[in-house]
């Protein structure tokens, strides 16, 4: 491993060395507005977001259960507070450490019609489950002939870097579960939007992976609406309008691209158009290809390793969708091909400095 970051610091060169070591976050959270019509709200960070759309499940859902490892106490990250003590210990209740035993628990309870709402600690924790998820929560409604399903189904889990969790806390598996047809992942960027595309999770039809960039739990707080309240699906936001280049990402790196737009803007006169793409799978592909036929260029930022990452997918469909529009390659910028380390974890991000120089070789292509 050491090597392989060896090589990785060179390739950053000495400025980039200067900035990601100055920076003490690689990235700036800017707190969304609420929708008015959405009505009531009260402040809140991703956690306690979370917590209410949770505490909203279970309140409208008599079949709603909530359990994992920890989740009696709060969890980890305490997106469970308070939940057994309200509803008791038969609707949110520990489990073993068997992340296999959770999902196939889960199954279990979506088949017979329950609404199972499962957490894995830690997003690194869900390979032991992988079998259970890929091949039988996925293809549950497909080997039945649509006779019976696990819909009910949602899996919670923390991903992403967190600033010391090193190999086995700072993983993101999104692209591991973009291959499998009869999943839906998505990835929040914030508070309102958490709540919202958690209700839908819990609601929706098909099995939900729910991926929550752990680093964000308590970032800065949003104007959260207090009723029941769903976001759609497989729809992504334009966060900011742009005529130059795309920005393209999902979760934590959202927040990196708005800023690295805003520097774009200030340094190179550059108007950037930021695309949070929300759902993994489904994933937009219309409003990306949308932008990208009207700026002619595209960068696509993960923390993932670049290597079969997400913005793999992404990049292959533009070159398809959008060829005769493009005026520079599909640019990628990523986690390295190398384990998650520790205390080089500034090196590995794709931090604003990474993105800002992918925008100037785009610009100069």
């Amino acid at each position: 491993m050491s090597m392989y970051l060896c090589k990785t610091i060179k390739i950053l060169g000495r400025q980039s060395l200067k900035n990601a070591v100055r920076s003490s976050s690689h990235f700036t959270y800017a707190p969304e507005k609420n929708d008015p019509s959405l009505g009531d709200a009260t402040k809140m960070n991703m956690m306690q977001s979370i917590n209410n759309a949770l505490d909203i499940a279970l309140s409208s859902d008599k079949t709603a259960v909530v359990f994992g490892e920890d989740v009696a106490f709060g969890g980890v990250f305490r997106c469970t507070l308070g939940l057994q003590e309200k509803f008791g210990k038969g609707r949110v209740f520990n489990t073993p450490l068997c992340e296999q035993g959770i999902a196939g628990f889960g199954i279990g309870l979506a088949a017979v019609g329950a609404t199972a709402v499962a957490e894995i600690q830690f997003a690194d924790y869900i390979f032991p489950a992988f079998d259970q998820l890929v091949n039988e929560a996925a293809k549950y409604r497909y080997r039945s002939g649509g006779s019976w399903d696990c819909g009910g189904l949602t899996v919670r889990a923390p991903c992403g870097a967190v600033g010391h969790g090193a190999v086995y806390h700072s993983q993101s598996p999104e692209a591991y579960f973009s291959h499998t047809p009869g999943l839906k992942v998505v990835v929040p960027r914030g508070p309102i939007k958490a709540k919202g595309l958690l209700l839908s999770c819990i609601r929706e039809s098909d099995p939900c992976i729910f991926l929550e960039p752990k680093t964000l739990y308590r970032g800065a707080a949003e104007d959260v609406p207090t009723k029941d309240y769903t976001l759609p699906l497989g729809k992504a936001d334009i966060l900011r309008q742009g005529d130059a280049i795309t920005l393209i990402g999902w979760g934590t790196q959202v927040h990196v691209l708005t800023e690295v737009a805003n520097i774009a803007k200030d340094q190179l006169d550059v108007n950037c158009e930021v695309i949070d793409l929300v759902t993994i799978l489904p994933w937009d592909i219309e409003a990306v290809c949308n932008s990208v036929k009207k700026t002619g260029r595209v960068m696509i930022a993960h923390e993932a390793p670049l290597t079969s990452g997400f913005g793999s997918e992404i990049a292959a469909t533009i070159q398809k969708e959008c060829f005769l529009h493009l005026e520079a390659p599909v640019s990628r910028v990523a986690g390295w091909d190398t384990p998650f380390p520790h205390v080089f974890e500034p090196f590995y991000l794709p931090d604003k400095w990474r993105c800002l120089e992918a925008i100037k070789n785009l610009i100069n292509y």
